[in-house]
């Protein structure tokens, strides 16, 4: 088929001129600022800093696998589990798929739109149905929505920054769970240590019941003191008992974490706490730059930023250009012949005149969601701020406290070995002893409770001062 020139009128192309200015025009009006970030203000340092040594601040960057400073292999092997097992994660994972998928499709409005058809009928003609006749035609079709006002861009950048955003939900997630998992191990290992504290003391507290009885026995000790011996005994037993069930929901909370049936998992005891590393200092501009729960909450801002450009480009006529050819015939062999095709091409104009407010609403609506999601980006950066300097003040006060509660356990177990000295020599009375005992107990669990929950603390800092996430763009 051979070309065919259209003369166009003079006042024709004048008309268009006009109109390609006119829109033009309407465009630089409509169209947004470039998108900033939402100004924060963040101190130059932490308060609370100070209480760390100047040993501590030359201390090495914290690692991606800040877990690792705890030198804990079966911790580390717990880590890697937790990435492939944890179902959370793999939802969250489907999640970020759904949002690209969403990304995809609204890129493909930036394309033309191509299609086809094809149609075969016959029927009759006149009034008395004798004229039988064939219709056959093949055609194809294509518009494309010039993106004049910025309409379909917008919706693009706001699905790429809500693409973002769930990339950094996943990211923020995942840190989230290692940091759960790495508290819930340490609490575990801290009920492994706390039982075998407590099996030992109720051998001592058989020993000394049996000690106890013998005396009465021999007349040298009263049934009163064989009933406290008997009541510090069973008190204890009780106390193991308790520690166990502690043990086992633990375990079990493990397991979940790695996404594995509890009955199929056990961890095998070892009796030690690990080591809680020393903590180098971050800039709060380093943390924002790092925490990928900020970087979420600053892409939302993003996406919602982008959907007031989309809401205000539909007060703004769609310009569409649109193009078709049909072949029509009555025989298939005429389908190819020249005569029978029709063909159309030009662009089109559509714009709304009257929606009852409906487009004055979408953009006021955008404008208190782009407010909103505004709002919660500077909480997560107070958020943020707060988590890091409470865990810098508890961590840093409870390694105070684990040496306070360390020079007291000695106290109180040369305490405890001096007055039962003093008991089997008649010295004192059964009941100092149980004193004693119980001073000395008390003070070995709450040792072991300040040294977790300062293995939390850190755990929790290093957590809120070492997320990244992949940068790149999708």
């Amino acid at each position: 088929m051979n070309d065919i020139a259209i003369p166009v009128p003079a006042a024709d192309r004048g008309l268009r001129v006009v109109l390609v200015f006119l829109m033009l025009g309407l465009s630089a009006c409509s169209s947004l600022a470039p998108y900033q970030k939402p100004a924060m203000e963040v101190p130059p340092a932490f308060r609370e800093a100070g209480l760390w040594s100047a040993a501590k601040e030359q201390a090495d960057q914290v690692p991606d696998e800040w877990w690792k400073l705890f030198n804990d292999p079966t911790l580390d092997q717990l880590q890697t589990e937790l990435v492939l097992g944890n179902e959370n994660l793999k939802s969250l994972v489907a999640q970020y798929q759904v949002a690209r998928a969403a990304l995809d499709f609204s890129r493909s409005a930036l394309s033309p739109t191509v299609g086809a058809s094809a149609s075969a009928t016959r029927g009759t003609n006149g009034v008395n149905g004798s004229s039988v006749i064939n219709s056959l035609s093949v055609g194809a079709n294509a518009s494309w929505e010039l993106d004049v006002w910025g309409r379909l861009s917008g919706g693009v950048n706001a699905a790429q920054a809500s693409l973002q955003a769930s990339r950094d939900d996943l990211a923020a997630a995942r840190l989230s769970l290692q940091a759960t998992l790495a508290q819930t191990y340490f609490s575990l290992r801290t009920t492994e240590v706390a039982t075998v504290s407590l099996e030992n003391a109720v051998t001592a507290y058989q020993r000394s019941l049996e000690l106890t009885q013998n005396r009465f026995v021999a007349g040298v000790a009263s049934s009163a003191d064989v009933a406290q011996a008997q009541t510090q005994l069973k008190s204890t037993q009780a106390q193991l008992i308790e520690i166990r069930n502690t043990k086992s929901t633990l375990e079990h909370a493990v397991a979940v974490l790695l996404g594995r049936p509890p009955s199929s998992f056990s961890l095998p005891a070892t009796a030690n706490l690990p080591i809680a590393p020393d903590v180098p200092l971050q800039l709060p501009a380093t943390l924002i730059e790092r925490r990928p729960d900020i970087a979420a909450a600053e892409r939302r801002v993003a996406a919602a930023y982008a959907r007031i450009g989309v809401a205000r480009a539909a007060f703004f006529p769609a310009l569409t250009l649109s193009a078709s050819a049909t072949q029509a015939a009555a025989n298939i062999g005429d389908l190819v012949s020249a005569p029978n095709l029709f063909w159309s091409l030009g662009p089109s104009l559509a714009l709304t005149v009257f929606d009852g407010g409906a487009r004055q609403a979408a953009e006021a609506s955008a404008q208190a969601s782009t407010a909103q999601a505004v709002a919660v980006y500077r909480q997560t950066v107070l958020t943020a701020l707060q988590e890091v300097e409470d865990n810098l003040v508890i961590a840093a006060r409870l390694e105070e406290e684990t040496a306070i509660q360390v020079e007291a356990l000695t106290a109180a177990r040369k305490a405890l070995e001096v007055i039962t000295n003093q008991y089997q020599a008649g010295i004192v009375s059964y009941l100092n002893v149980v004193i004693a005992q119980t001073t000395a107990l008390s003070v070995e669990r709450n040792l072991l409770d300040v040294q977790n929950r300062r293995l939390l603390a850190v755990a929790q800092l290093l957590k809120n001062i070492a997320g990244r996430w992949d940068t790149a763009e999708p």
